[in-house]
């Protein structure tokens, strides 16, 4: 397999754009990452898109069709991936394989989404086989009452307060500011997120990402098409999907701590980093940053612990210290992450992607993070999907 190398990175910014189709988003961020590479649109040898059923694509998820229809139609492959959040992830996985195994010199990997109002809903078939389905339905468990649970369970366990889950928002704020292509571009106070409307007991709205319009792409190519034109790129060291198995702790496999007996459980999250920390041959304590899918708070304090980056239960005292801030020992989500973006649902994965080789190259300005190395990307879909990527310099 060959080395695969990040040349070119775009970004549409985050928001709700009732005015811009998804076809003119993702030809934003296309045009960008060709311009950040050095390349032209006759260049790209494939594409691999991610794609959705909430827009675009000829109703069908035929997102990459609908951009090379846009570009133009040079005959080139496309490949559409749908993995719900995780799509972009599953597709930057696809472009990966396409590039390492030689079967394209340069590849196009985008993914783009335009969400309709309001939370998540369910796809509108009455499965019966669907784990979602029947959650949602018989059990009337919604997402954000979902990760209400997991925040109970861990006040219980660790005595979290509502104070540190608050300041996990505050944080996360604190950084996007300084990010032009974030959504939410303002600071709160602790007292700003506990007197925002209380959603599911103990998640307050400003605990729990929205959903936003937004588009990214990257261009990967080979390591000699790399050293033509660029003297510093960023190395894919290594790209991981998978699924939910039995010994999951929880449906959907979302953070689920160790039971007493010591039995370690195995989400569908964990499996894709510990496949990637096993392919780039690194342990956890060489990352030096982390961008993951925080759907709501409380999984900048489950995932960590769960991936080996901190101890069970220190998420917190990490978060106190100041040491996931960009300048901190474990910096997580310095882009200001979904809780600032929002979740543009099969974009998540190459927004992550593009901040990371912002990040570096050394080009993320105020949120930069010094030195920065090696760099953890994760997203988690509908249907136990997961995807994590690890880029390095």
């Amino acid at each position: 397999m060959r080395d695969v190398a990040v040349i070119g990175v775009g970004m549409h910014p985050w928001g709700k754009f009732p005015d811009s189709s998804i076809t003119q988003m993702c030809r934003q961020a296309v045009e960008a990452a060709l311009e950040d590479a050095g390349a032209e649109w006759p260049d790209v040898q494939a594409v691999s898109a991610g794609s959705s059923r909430f827009s675009g694509g000829k109703g069908w998820g035929l997102n990459g069709n609908d951009v090379v229809e846009d570009m133009g139609p040079t005959g080139v492959p496309v490949y559409n991936l749908s993995a719900g959040c995780a799509a972009g992830g599953n597709a930057f996985d696809i472009g990966h394989m396409l590039v390492s195994s030689g079967m394209y010199n340069m590849v196009l990997v985008v993914g783009g989404e335009k969400m309709p109002k309001g939370m998540i809903q369910l796809s509108g078939v009455d499965e019966e086989t669907d784990p979602e389905y029947l959650r949602q339905i018989a059990v009337g468990m919604p997402g954000p009452a979902f990760w209400a649970l997991l925040c109970r369970r861990r006040m219980a366990e660790h005595g979290t307060t509502e104070e540190q889950l608050a300041d996990i928002a505050v944080k996360a704020h604190q950084i996007s500011v300084h990010n032009q292509n974030a959504r939410f571009r303002k600071e709160f106070t602790q007292e700003d997120v506990l007197n925002s409307a209380l959603v599911s007991d103990p998640l307050h709205l400003y605990e729990i990402c929205p959903v936003s319009d937004g588009a990214a792409a990257a261009i990967l190519c080979s390591a000699e098409e790399a050293r033509k034109r660029t003297t510093d790129p960023i190395w894919v060291a290594a790209s991981a999907v998978a699924t939910a198995q039995f010994d999951d702790g929880i449906p959907r496999g979302l953070a689920s701590p160790a039971p007493a007996d010591g039995h370690a459980y195995h989400s569908e999250a964990l499996l894709a980093v510990e496949s990637c920390y096993e392919k780039a041959g690194v342990s956890p304590k060489d990352v030096d940053l982390v961008e993951l899918q925080d759907n709501t708070v409380y999984y900048e304090l489950a995932f960590p612990e769960e991936w080996g980056l901190c101890e069970p239960g220190e998420a917190e005292s990490l978060l106190e210290r100041g040491e996931t801030l960009p300048t901190g020992k474990l910096p997580i989500n310095p882009s200001g992450g979904f809780l600032c973006f929002g979740e543009a649902t099969t974009a998540m994965g190459m927004f992550q992607v593009c901040e990371l080789t912002w990040q570096l190259r050394g080009q993320a300005g105020a949120r930069q993070v010094p030195d920065a190395k090696i760099g953890l990307g994760q997203t988690l879909g509908l249907g136990s999907n997961a995807s994590a990527v690890i880029l390095k310099r």
